[in-house]
């Protein structure tokens, strides 16, 4: 309420007369549960539908989700709160990234605080949020009962309306509850940091710790300020529909699209750390050349790498992970010098990344090189790490080329030779560290490759081979033998 008339606010002044004054009463009949919201209409396949855009702290504010049984009928997926605490952390980013914009367009000055916790996040080179649909369940499309104004251009043009939405009026959320959740979830952390003026200390939506600087307390507020009236959300709305149509809309919209490929989402996602680490590092800094089309036929390779398997082997060095969604800036930051070492050990190896680099080296094979990054998880991160594994781990990258990734080694073909040809070739006492000391049983999976035409392909059940390659190098390298030292561990498959 701003500005008086006869000494009341603005807002206690009826429409009726000029001045007159109204009652607290009256003031129900006037809308006053109304909050106006601009909107555009449009027919999507022949339905009425509204769009419009709301700042992140309103849409929270004013939606619902269907998947409480409490609550009424279901139309909603059971929520995944992993997915929702990931998008909470990007929708930070993409505030700070407001904040900073907000105040070049006001002309002030951007501390370098906010640079600052960019990097800490982790940098994205833009950040936006695709449009959430909902459903208005208590507008009736065919006799609308809701007050709006029409916005008009001079020349008399309709551009849209400013609908006065009465807060008894809940959106249900038929696609973007995740979204909406993570909403919620990075303004409870932003008002908590702001008021407390320390990061949670255990559940925080990003890994930071401790006491908030002053420097830092001015990003948060920029950023929980834009929350509420700068960042937007971009909003379809349904009018009317029942639960039925609310389903048959969550499935199509949900069901019918298409997912990028794995190689597609590595090249494309900069804001993962590891796929900057990937870019930046790797393929600008070393040279490693990366592709997104799998070379089936080993005689016209040309030396590239998938970029689905280059993401797999990093998620093996830097998270013990089958994938990459869980790395965080500061830990992969942290982590980034040691595995690019080992790369560069890699990428050194007679024949790696050139063309024909498959029929050349089994280094160029990604289940080898996946036992190479877990060699360096669990040397150098792994919880069980050996009191030494920073100078074994040394050892792997300085004598990388004493392993010998020729197809030829012997040592490869471990399960395919006699004991006597085993023995000729020096590599008996490999059984030692190897699982159930080299000894094939029923329940385990020793297939690991085979030997043809002067040829060693590995297997495609990467997940249960690679320990074993690893094995073998440990052994070449006189590493720690994880059988009796106990110093690996599990992968995380997601």
């Amino acid at each position: 309420m701003f500005g008086n008339t006869a000494g009341m606010p603005k807002s206690m002044v009826s429409d009726e007369g000029e001045k007159q004054l109204t009652s607290l009463d009256a003031m129900l009949d006037l809308g006053t549960d109304d909050e106006p919201i601009n909107a555009l209409v449009g027919y999507n396949l022949g339905n009425l539908t509204w769009a419009s855009d709301v700042s992140l702290a309103k849409f929270v504010e004013w939606s619902e989700i269907a998947n409480d049984p409490e609550r009424g009928d279901i139309a909603q997926r059971k929520l995944d709160p992993a997915h929702a605490k990931s998008l909470a952390g990007f929708m930070l980013k993409g505030l700070v990234n407001a904040a900073i914009l907000k105040r070049k367009l006001q002309g002030k000055d951007v501390p370098a605080a906010f640079a600052e916790v960019q990097e800490r996040l982790g940098t994205k080179p833009y950040c936006a949020l695709q449009p959430v649909v909902a459903n208005i369940r208590a507008i009736d499309p065919n006799k609308p009962s809701i007050r709006a104004d029409r916005a008009l251009t001079a020349r008399g043009e309709t551009v849209g309306f400013k609908v006065h939405m009465p807060r008894s009026y809940r959106w249900w959320i038929v696609d973007g509850q995740h979204r909406r959740f993570g909403g919620e979830m990075v303004l409870d952390w932003l008002r908590d940091v702001t008021r407390s003026g320390k990061y949670p200390a255990r559940g925080g939506i990003v890994d930071l710790k401790g006491e908030v600087t002053p420097d830092e307390m001015v990003v948060w507020l920029d950023a929980l300020e834009c929350a509420r009236t700068f960042a937007t959300i971009k909003i379809e709305f349904h009018l009317g529909l029942n639960i039925d149509q609310e389903r048959q809309l969550f499935h199509d919209l949900n069901n019918l699209g298409k997912k990028i490929n794995v190689s597609q989402a590595t090249e494309f996602d900069q804001g993962n750390p590891i796929n900057h680490f990937m870019k930046e590092t790797l393929e600008n800094q070393i040279g490693i050349v990366t592709t997104d089309r799998d070379i089936k036929e080993w005689s016209k390779d040309d030396g590239s790498m998938l970029k689905k398997d280059l993401a797999a082997i990093n998620a093996i060095a830097f998270l013990n992970r089958t994938n990459v969604k869980s790395a965080v800036p500061s830990l992969v930051n942290e982590r980034a010098k040691a595995i690019e070492s080992l790369w560069r050990a890699v990428n050194a190896l007679p024949g790696f990344g050139k063309p024909g680099a498959r029929l050349k080296t089994v280094a160029a094979q990604p289940v080898v090189l996946k036992a190479l990054a877990k060699l360096a998880f669990d040397l150098l991160f792994s919880n069980r790490k050996p009191e030494n594994g920073t100078e074994m781990f040394k050892r792997l990258v300085d004598r990388l080329a004493d392993v010998d990734f020729s197809h030829g080694n012997p040592m490869w073909q471990f399960y395919q030779l006699s004991p006597e040809d085993r023995a000729n070739h020096g590599i008996s006492t490999m059984a030692e560290y190897l699982p159930n000391q080299g000894v094939e049983t029923a329940d385990s999976n020793r297939d690991i490759g085979a030997y043809q035409g002067g040829v060693m392909r590995f297997g495609a059940k990467h997940n249960d081979i690679f320990p074993v390659i690893a094995d073998m190098i440990r052994w070449k390298l006189d590493l720690p033998n994880r059988h009796s030292t106990g110093d690996s561990e599990e992968i995380v498959e997601e």
